[in-house]
């Protein structure tokens, strides 16, 4: 069937279409399940039927979203049983598991990938929202729930709506001290938390194509803070490159071959998209968010909003609640905002790179607010400690830790306690996602170290000045 000019998306899309319902829903085949500790629910609605992975080949376990960063070895009794689940259901099913002891540990969201098992065209879905992180390597990746985990489990596939296509291109070239988490918290404030609700976004344009992998995946880990299905960059010579030598990824001649396939995982010059929205890379600079979500995002040099000064009285109220929540005077300088504690680490943010930066802002000095530094993954850990990044946080003050999700979620204890403002990595700023009553601000692992050592939101540049990453 022709759909004449088609985006990536719809490219993928057609490429794993099963099936179509007259209701427009279409069976869609998945090229990678993960798993982690949390789908226990799903393996036990397959034991109740008495059924079985079709597919463990392509299904993958990943000990992730409850490990403890600290202190493994008195793991608590409710984590550890959990942690044991997923290891028996791994192995009753043959699925392939990076368990707590498995070198290959980390985020989901961090080590698959380093593993090369996302690769471009691929179909991947996980019980987790921020799956869309995968499509850094023009995969279509996105979370599902629990019922549809089982599903995937005993089928191998999913029923989908094709969603509304939308492009987001950012051209010129980003200013030095502008990262990836930038770009993408300066989209979010500006079409809004539900901006691109219902559409699947590309990322497009120089600035896009100038990012590294790393920065790739941290832009498309935040796709779902603006209401997008999944977000994706179309594979380049960047992806290539990153993926060539990886465990999973083919070798040799077959990487050749597969390399010819994906480059034909572009947009059609004339395809058309739903929606457009076009950003000036020189535009963007050091960004953090003042309230609770990550639309509530400005300019480090900028003052929060004054309510009293907004004309729309349900967005007016929006930004009361926020600011009280978040114990913030109207009109305050960003700059005045002191903080408690900071954290490196999640999903967006933890990967050798984002060391590399926050490590460069915090060489030779020392942080005047306790922190906590988690890397993404057991070889990210590794890698850092090779090249001495760890012996930077610990000389600064900050605690070095093991791979999970930790303080993003506030498990096993790395939580922010109640009233406390901790300068964050992560992807989420609502009210109590880093612990009950917790307030949090998110940037980019630099401007955390910025935030360690000045102890308030402070802009990274002027320390950064002089220094190479």
């Amino acid at each position: 069937m022709s759909y004449g000019s088609r985006t990536i998306i719809d490219k993928i899309w057609d490429a794993h279409v099963v099936a179509t319902r007259e209701d427009g829903q279409s069976l869609i085949w998945v090229d990678r399940h993960l798993l982690h500790e949390g789908s226990f629910h799903a393996f036990d609605q397959l034991r109740r039927r008495g059924a079985r992975i079709a597919r463990p080949d392509l299904t993958f376990g990943v000990a992730d979203h409850y490990v403890p960063t600290r202190n493994r070895g008195s793991i608590a009794p409710e984590i550890r049983r959990m942690v044991e689940q997923l290891e028996e259901n791994a192995r009753e099913h043959g699925v392939t598991l990076f368990g707590l002891d498995d070198p290959r540990q980390g985020i989901v969201h961090v080590t698959v990938p380093a593993q090369g098992l996302t690769l471009p065209g691929n179909v991947m879905v996980c019980g987790d929202s921020h799956t869309s992180t995968h499509g850094a390597f023009g995969a279509y990746a996105f979370g599902i729930g629990a019922s549809e985990v089982a599903h995937v489990m005993m089928t191998q596939t999913i029923w989908q709506k094709r969603p509304k296509r939308m492009r987001v291109r950012v051209d010129g070239a980003l200013p030095p001290g502008s990262t990836a988490k930038d770009v993408a918290l300066t989209l979010i404030a500006r079409i809004g938390a539900d901006g691109a609700q219902g559409h699947a976004v590309e990322y497009a344009g120089s600035v896009i194509r100038g990012l590294s992998m790393e920065g790739r995946l941290t832009l498309c880990n935040l796709s779902i803070e603006s209401g997008g299905r999944l977000g994706l960059i179309a594979p380049d010579d960047t992806t290539f490159a990153y993926l060539d030598g990886r465990p999973y990824a083919p070798k040799g001649d077959a990487f050749a071959r597969a390399v010819e396939d994906w480059r034909a995982l572009a947009s059609d010059d004339d395809a058309a998209f739903d929606r457009e929205i076009v950003m000036e890379g020189s535009d963007i600079v050091p960004t953090v968010t003042w309230g609770t979500s990550p639309e509530h995002a400005l300019p480090i040099d900028a003052r929060v909003p004054d309510p009293d000064l907004i004309d729309d009285p349900a967005k007016a109220q929006t930004v009361r609640d926020a600011l009280a929540y978040m114990g913030i005077a109207p009109g305050t300088a960003l700059g005045d905002i002191r903080v408690d504690r900071v954290f490196i680490g999640s999903c967006t943010n933890s990967r050798i790179e984002d060391l590399r930066e926050a490590a460069a802002v915090l060489a030779d000095r020392r942080a005047v607010v306790p922190g906590l530094v988690s890397p993404g993954s057991a070889a990210v850990k590794r890698q850092a400690e090779e090249e001495g990044l760890d012996r930077i946080f610990r000389d600064a003050g900050l605690e070095w830790a093991d791979s999970g999700c930790s303080m993003c979620v506030g498990m096993n204890g790395d939580i922010v306690p109640p009233g406390e403002r901790c300068a964050s990595t992560t992807n989420r700023n609502f009210k109590g996602r880093q612990g009950p009553g917790a307030r949090t601000h998110l940037m980019s692992p630099a401007m955390a170290a910025a935030a360690a050592v000045t102890g308030r939101l402070a802009d990274m540049r002027p320390l950064i000045a002089g220094r190479t990453k």
